[in-house]
């Protein structure tokens, strides 16, 4: 008997469907030091996979003197015109094994911590219906690594956590699905997800297809059920 496929992929976006965290990190510097502080490289790779409201609050500890919507939306703008500019990378494969999951009938879902405007503005990049749903930073009930954005997407798309795989690229983010019962895919970018609780790392999505997310699916379903 062929693996049973999932009934729905969770995405996340930033650094798992498109490599934009050189894009917030090229944000984030400027407007630190625009305030008279500094911001290295190690601090910023600890803001990945993080809740926009969390790192701005971090941006007020380092001394950023604006309220977190002014941060939040300072940082989106900023990401936002990188985007226009230098137009959008999406990760190798990632586009591919949506098409292929939208093909086998998956439901999919975009599940990220960047606000609605942002995530919309890369969704209407991809050249198919890639999404049914997009949980962004300004749905979740609280940010990753809490297991909300993900149970609210399982919830809307009518579909019960285990019976999800949930694609990721940060341990904010694996930690977050992890909690929320999914299967949990790692595909590392800047940070190491060992240790996370991910049930599966890949190097990269790329030459992955439905069939290889339901074997992964398979695998774990049966032993959340045995």
């Amino acid at each position: 008997m062929s693996p049973r496929l999932p009934a729905a992929v969770l995405w996340d976006m930033d650094g798992t469907l498109v490599d934009t965290e050189p894009f917030w990190m090229a944000a984030e510097t400027p407007l630190i030091e625009s305030f008279g502080g500094s911001w290295s490289h190690e601090q910023a790779l600890r803001l990945v996979g993080l809740g926009l409201e969390d790192t701005a609050r971090i941006f007020q500890d380092e001394g950023v003197r604006l309220a977190i919507d002014e941060i939040v939306d300072r940082l989106t703008n900023d990401v936002m015109e990188q985007l226009a500019a230098k137009g959008v990378p999406f990760r190798p494969g990632a586009q591919e094994l949506l098409a292929s999951l939208r093909a086998a009938g998956v439901k999919t879902a975009l599940v990220t911590m960047s606000m609605r405007r942002m995530a919309r503005s890369v969704v209407d990049l991809i050249e198919f219906d890639a999404f049914d749903l997009i949980i962004a930073g300004d749905d979740a009930t609280r940010p990753k690594p809490f297991p909300d954005p993900y149970l609210q997407a399982c919830e809307a798309l009518g579909v019960q956590p285990a019976d999800t795989v949930a694609i990721e690229d940060s341990p904010n983010g694996a930690r977050s699905a992890v909690a929320a019962g999914s299967t949990v895919l790692g595909i590392p970018n800047f940070i190491s997800l060992e240790g996370t609780g991910a049930h599966a790392l890949w190097p990269t999505l790329a030459g992955r297809t439905a069939d290889d997310i339901a074997v992964l699916h398979g695998a774990h379903f049966k032993g959340a059920t045995a």
